[in-house]
């Protein structure tokens, strides 16, 4: 019996780990490709995305160059090259145009509608050179918004079996753009107006929510919240198309997160077994934030952007009370300079109880993950987030808020098994009372403390799951 087809997925995504990450989107497109590419031998996985110049000097002797074509943008007429590399099992086609891409950043510029509209249209304009002719291609967020959008008003004809999947990521953002750039900017005609048209702008989500045939989201929860308040004005949208909506939890790299083989820990590693090493970790990270080395004093962190809707207002308002306590606190972010400013000043007025780094560092952020007693994630809202799982992994305890993908994966270990602490209520007060619960558990009943730790440590936050779930989503769409 001749062996089946392969069926062909083709990631478009904006960011993608290893070569480039602002957030969560491109550490979970990373995470998929490669885990699909090796636990599902009946998928060929390849992704997709801009060659930026942040990684271009590092990778671009180890790429391939399969050649170049045009993209036709409304009246610009556009050089576009293709690399490819493969890494971690996974194809990676890079697109190149340095007008577009050779960047200090990767977002955050005016013309980024132009240039990942440019993109969109180079993910078709590219399958001529790559000879890879995807059965799905799975978009991601607003920055591949117009790749479902093309395929149903530009490349349909061409490509009649394809179809698409939409991962929404954050709703927050979601491509809004004035309407009188619909031709010059996006290649779309009147005709095409009613897709990307909401709320007097044009929306580039709305339209691939439309026009996409499954849309997902990174957790159960917040497929729910989005459709009755977290929408940020899509709501309606949404439930129109709740018939292909599902929620998929993202999930992390238990190995990269793995305490007991993290080279960063040195000879402080430790695991579920053997915690020993975890307050080695604490002295280390104390001695790295010039804080006085307590071992029994709980060590509170925050790894975040420094942004409202992560809870960061809550934060602050408590943070001169809860120094009070029998604490220390530690910050690692950036964001709104106001916040930023904030932290620095704290860090100041109390050298021995507030440790603040206004930074993106991952090798410190997986220091304090090592090290830290506690993570907070008071967060208004979050898709999924990833913080929280790390954390557990490397025995941090979590004190979230229950929304999102943080009430799929934090369970309250005051209500019986559990790897976290949980609250309701977005309130200061709520959040106070929660650090304080785990406060009494932590310097009264130390045992009961580890026991947690081991419990966190324990969940499977794996991407074997959730992976497989895409699989079968890709599956349904086959023929």
């Amino acid at each position: 019996m001749p062996r089946k087809k392969k069926m062909k997925i083709l990631s478009a995504v904006s960011e993608v780990v290893p070569f480039m990450a602002t957030g969560g989107m491109g550490q979970v497109a990373g995470a998929l490709a490669e885990t699909l590419a090796k636990s599902d031998k009946s998928l060929d996985i390849r992704v997709i995305t801009p060659l930026y110049a942040g990684f271009r000097s590092k990778y671009e002797h180890q790429m391939k160059f399969l050649g170049a074509t045009e993209v036709q943008l409304a009246w610009r007429t556009l050089y576009c090259g293709v690399f490819e590399l493969t890494e971690g099992g996974v194809t990676y086609y890079f697109v190149d145009n340095r007008h577009y891409f050779d960047r200090e950043k990767a977002y955050g510029y005016i013309d980024d509608g132009e240039r990942f509209a440019f993109f969109s249209k180079a993910v078709f304009a590219t399958i001529e050179i790559t000879k890879f002719v995807p059965d799905v291609i799975h978009a991601h967020d607003w920055q591949t918004s117009l790749v479902p959008i093309y395929l149903k008003t530009h490349y349909g004809e061409k490509y009649p079996k394809l179809r698409t999947v939409f991962t929404i990521h954050n709703m927050e953002y979601q491509g809004q753009m004035p309407g009188n750039i619909l031709h010059d900017v996006f290649d779309l005609s009147n005709e095409d107006m009613g897709i990307v048209w909401y709320n007097e702008c044009i929306n580039l989500m709305k339209g691939a929510i439309i026009c996409a045939d499954k849309v997902t989201t990174v957790s159960p929860t917040y497929a729910g919240e989005i459709q009755v308040s977290g929408g940020y004005g899509l709501e309606p949208i949404i439930r129109e198309n709740a018939y292909k909506l599902s929620g998929i939890i993202n999930g992390i790299d238990t190995k990269a997160n793995n305490p007991s083989s993290n080279s960063l820990l040195g000879e402080h590693t430790y695991s579920a077994n053997d915690l020993t090493g975890k307050k080695g970790c604490k002295a280390k990270l104390q001695s790295l934030f010039n804080l006085p080395t307590e071992p029994r004093q709980m060590l509170i962190c925050v790894i975040s952007r420094l942004v409202s809707h992560k809870g960061i207002d809550l934060i602050t308002y408590i943070l001169d009370d809860l120094i009070k306590m029998d604490v220390q606190f530690l910050l690692l972010g950036t964001g709104d300079h106001t916040y930023e400013l904030f932290f620095e000043e704290m860090a100041l007025r109390y050298p021995d109880k507030v440790g603040a780094s206004i930074a993106f560092n991952p090798e410190i952020a997986g220091m304090i993950f090592a090290g830290a007693d506690v993570l907070l994630m008071p967060s208004r809202s979050e898709p999924c987030g990833l913080a929280q799982m790390m954390a557990s992994h490397y025995g941090t305890i979590p004190i979230v808020r229950k929304t999102g993908g943080l009430a799929d994966t934090i369970h309250d270990c005051r209500l019986g098994d559990g790897n976290g602490f949980v609250f309701e209520e977005y309130t200061s007060r709520a959040l106070m009372n929660t650090i304080k619960s785990a406060h009494d558990l932590y310097t009264f009943r130390e045992k009961d403390w580890e026991n947690l730790m081991r419990e966190a440590m324990n969940f499977d936050f794996g991407w074997e799951s959730s992976a497989n779930t895409y699989a079968n989503l890709y599956r349904e769409l086959e023929g």
